[in-house]
């Protein structure tokens, strides 16, 4: 009777052993390398042809152009300072629009 048990639980055994998928050994997966990267880049333009710039130069100039001279020569240096307030404040709108900004970027390998 003893060895009928043993028996009966060696082929119990062996029968769960075989019936028990041997999983397929896959190779470890690599894990990315991330990191954060400082990188510049132009900032967003929103008034490309710099017309904010150019007219409130033009009004302060003229602003300021009327202020000199008295008769025609007012009417003169107001012009003349419209014409070069507008030349001013294009160039003042072009150097801002022409700065950069840092931002992080997260790049993985």
């Amino acid at each position: 009777m003893r060895n009928t048990t043993i028996s009966v639980l060696s082929l119990a055994l062996a029968a769960a052993c075989l019936a028990t998928p041997v999983a397929a050994k896959q190779p470890p997966t690599k894990q990315p390398h991330c990191y954060d990267v400082q990188v510049e880049r132009p900032k967003e333009v929103k008034d490309e042809h710099k017309i904010t710039g150019t007219a409130l130069g033009a009004v302060a100039g003229g602003l300021l152009g009327n202020q000199v001279g008295g008769g025609s020569g007012k009417k003169i240096a107001t012009a003349a300072g419209a014409v070069g307030g507008a030349f001013a404040g294009r160039k003042i709108q072009d150097n801002q629009q022409n700065k950069t900004e840092t931002v992080t970027e997260r790049r993985c390998d």
